[in-house]
């Protein structure tokens, strides 16, 4: 009888589900929208009751599409968007929006409403702030704690616990509270690299009012590296997913950085030594609505505006540096659906059973053609884009910065179009070579750079990315890396492989390669000097402003 593991990676919109053998290789997934509401701007919240439904019913899709028992899934792990889970002491959901909706107990990573309590942590120059990049970032748990505090005290005094996402998964799945080394590195200022398995700051959490959280177990002093064994499914979870009490439950992770798991194990080849020091040379990028960009050390690298250095946030006994673009996938869907011709676009690549994207890409195809280029690049000249549209994430770690599109025209074709989603996917393309210059000029030596998401799909993006950057891109074997990210920690945890490297390299593996295009190089430099300009003059216009 064979065996098998089940990662499951919840995103921005939705759950999904992949049944891996243990070679990871993926037999089956299956995915299902999860809600999400916006009732302000930059609120964004989400139900954990509907994050748990959407999952069992992608768990119990998979295992029907293929046949596979569920006795024979040996473990199951879980990844999840850096998102603020509330519950009260009986492990019901509580409110965290004025109308009093339980149902919304989620504040989402992508929610910025805690930035006024952000600009007020960070201006303490508290010495847990060295490992995130300097600043804390509004997308992180300690805001949003202090947010939910003053303004929905009720909430806050029937909190019984508060979870990151990823770890509410692993509870709900166990009823055992141990929260993810990962999570709580990342996002909630754990020191991990203190004592014998990390400790939390208390002095900091007093000094920013919060100290209370830590009353009657609402965070909880059990943290364990990803991929430890949490316990088997309780009864009542093994029953809501379609598996059973005998399946092994791994300590979770967040999404980007199972990504990172999914991608960096290709380095080896199978069978080969693990060298970690090959790792250094490699950058794993997630892409999709945002982007991650992960790199590990075996020494702290300190980068300002660039979070981490995090201890065995994401490869056990490395040092993570973690950079990002809060708009990626989203700021180059921004570009499509914010011109003339969006409707008509839409309705002829429905007409035509195509992408959106395939159509532009033709589009761009056509204009390279007519214009006597041997590339495309050359065909943005004269339009540039910066897509912070929601603050930069790294290098800079600005959330008031906002998108700049320098050149556009009166022009409402699909021509037009065209060129500014290309030169938006530049824009994104350069936004990573920006993070990688702050990496390298720190101490890093990237010249890889292993990539999984939904833009890789499309071939204009893969080659922009490798030409605007100078990087070889290398994708994985299993395109569904994220997923395979949790199921490499599902299969720890079942102790199918006795450590995270053993399973990085036991399923992992290469597939495309992408080169970059010498020829583009000095194009693409001369851009990114005009890029990087684009936010020092957006700044110095705020500076100028800023009395008003």
């Amino acid at each position: 009888m064979g065996r098998y593991v089940i990662g499951v990676d919840v995103g921005t919109g939705s759950a999904r589900a992949g049944l891996f053998d243990l070679q990871g290789s993926l037999l089956a997934s299956a995915v299902e929208p999860i809600q999400t509401w916006r009732p302000k701007p930059d609120f964004v919240e989400q139900s954990s009751e509907d994050i748990w439904r959407a999952i069992g019913k992608t768990i119990r899709e998979t295992l029907k599409a293929t046949g596979v028992r569920a006795e024979q899934v040996i473990g199951v792990s879980f990844d999840a968007t850096c998102s603020l889970v509330v519950l009260d002491a009986n492990d019901k959901p509580l409110p965290v929006n004025d109308e009093g909706d339980s149902a919304r107990n989620i504040i989402v990573w992508m929610d910025h409403r805690a930035i006024e309590e952000t600009e007020e942590i960070n201006a303490g120059g508290y010495e847990v702030l060295k490992y995130v990049g300097g600043r804390l970032s509004p997308e992180m748990e300690t805001p949003k704690l202090k947010w939910l505090k003053k303004n929905l005290q009720e909430t806050w005094a029937k909190a019984g616990r508060y979870l990151d996402l990823a770890d509410f998964l692993t509870y709900r799945s166990t009823g055992v509270d141990s929260r993810s080394l990962c999570t709580v590195v990342c996002k909630w200022t754990y020191l991990g690299h203190e004592g014998a398995g990390g400790r939390w700051d208390r002095d900091y959490f007093k000094a920013i009012g919060i100290d209370d959280v830590f009353d009657n177990g609402r965070v909880s002093e059990s943290v364990l590296p990803m991929g430890s064994y949490i316990g088997n499914l309780s009864p009542d979870s093994a029953a809501e997913l379609g598996l059973t009490t005998d399946c092994a439950t791994g300590i979770g992770i967040i999404d980007a950085h199972a990504g990172g798991l999914g991608l960096l194990g290709a380095i080896w080849e199978r069978g080969a030594e693990i060298d970690l020091k090959r790792l250094e040379t490699a950058l794993a990028l997630i892409g999709g609505t945002s982007n991650c960009h992960m790199a590990v050390s075996r020494n702290p690298i300190f980068i300002d505006g660039v979070w981490g250095p995090y201890f065995g946030a994401m490869v056990p006994g490395l040092w993570l540096t973690e950079g990002g673009q809060s708009a990626a996938g989203s700021a180059i869907d921004h570009s499509i659906n914010d011109h003339a011709n969006a409707t008509r676009l839409h309705a002829q690549a429905k007409e035509r059973g195509v992408t959106v994207y395939q159509l532009l890409n033709a589009e761009l195809e056509r204009l390279r053609a007519a214009a006597g280029y041997d590339t495309l690049a050359r065909l943005t000249k004269n339009i540039h884009v910066l897509p912070d549209f929601i603050g930069n994430r790294s290098p800079y770690g600005d959330p008031h910065i906002r998108g700049i599109v320098d050149g556009i025209s009166l022009d409402e074709s699909i021509t037009s179009q065209a060129l500014r989603y290309y030169a938006t996917v530049q824009g994104v393309a350069y936004g990573t070579r920006d993070i990688v210059r702050a990496m390298n000029e720190s101490g890093y030596q990237i010249d890889t750079m292993f990539v999984t998401g939904g833009g890789t799909k499309n071939p204009v993006w893969l080659q922009e990315h490798a030409d605007a950057t100078g990087l070889t891109l290398i994708l994985p074997k299993e395109p569904e890396a994220v997923l395979l990210g949790s199921a490499i920690l599902a299969a720890t945890a079942a102790k199918a492989y006795p450590d995270i490297y053993s399973a990085m390299q036991g399923m992992g593996g290469r597939g495309e390669v992408v080169e970059p295009n010498p020829e583009t190089a000095d194009y693409h430099n001369a851009k990114f000097t005009a890029f990087r300009e684009m936010y020092r003059e957006q700044a110095l216009r705020r500076n100028i402003m800023a009395g008003f």
